[in-house]
């Protein structure tokens, strides 16, 4: 049972070293002195994935308006229009594809598209991996930022080393890591260590050594 618990730290540290790769790590600033580098969080749009649930209506179509979920292969196929494209794309972006399509079969569609059951496409949620009580990859919700995150995954476990912990992120195709400091923020209450989340990035919370 010794040999096996001891294990367990080093593949952890293997995921993390393959997940981290050999990008330099840095700090990342405090969230609300991040103005100059917001620029996505500023202008983020929703992004329609796979297990969506979308309501296509139609002006003065009732019959052709429906609601749908996406497939794992990120189309719908409605009454008129068969395995369309809808992963990746925003609501009003699908509306106005939809009434293109439409518009061979109806004169002047008017298309509405609102979504529900969010989550969104795999390259735009948070993934959460290692010590914290519910691991997992959440949707990523406009202004969200590590506060928000560590609340949606339950907080760290009791073996957690927050302040080791990493944030993966990938910026113009090239991946970089940075450290957070995730028990001085939710264990101590030091606001100064919260910082803005970006879709896709990876939160990496180790093990810590007792």
């Amino acid at each position: 049972m010794s040999n096996s618990k001891s294990i367990i730290p080093v593949v952890f540290g293997t995921a993390v070293t393959l997940l981290c790769g050999c990008t330099t790590t840095s700090d990342l600033p405090p969230a609300k002195t991040r103005a100059s580098m917001t620029t996505n969080v500023d202008n983020y749009q929703y992004l329609i994935g796979p297990g969506d649930s979308l309501n296509i209506f139609v002006w003065r179509n009732p019959e052709i308006s429906g609601k749908y979920t996406v497939r794992p292969d990120g189309k719908v196929t409605t009454s008129l229009v068969e395995d369309i494209d809808v992963a990746g794309r925003t609501p009003s972006t699908l509306a106005r594809e939809m009434e293109e399509k439409l518009s061979t079969f109806i004169n002047n569609p008017r298309v509405t598209v609102s979504v529900n059951n969010f989550q969104g496409p795999l390259s735009e949620q948070v993934r959460v991996i290692g010590e914290a009580s519910n691991p997992r990859a959440i949707s990523y919700s406009q202004n969200m930022t590590l506060l928000d995150l560590m609340i949606a995954v339950g907080g760290l476990t009791e073996f957690a080393d927050g302040n080791s912990a990493k944030l993966v992120r990938v910026k113009n195709g090239e991946q970089h890591t940075y450290n957070i400091n995730i028990d001085d923020l939710i264990r101590d209450g030091d606001i100064s260590k919260n910082i803005d989340i970006l879709p896709g990035d990876i939160v990496i919370i180790p093990e810590a050594w007792f």
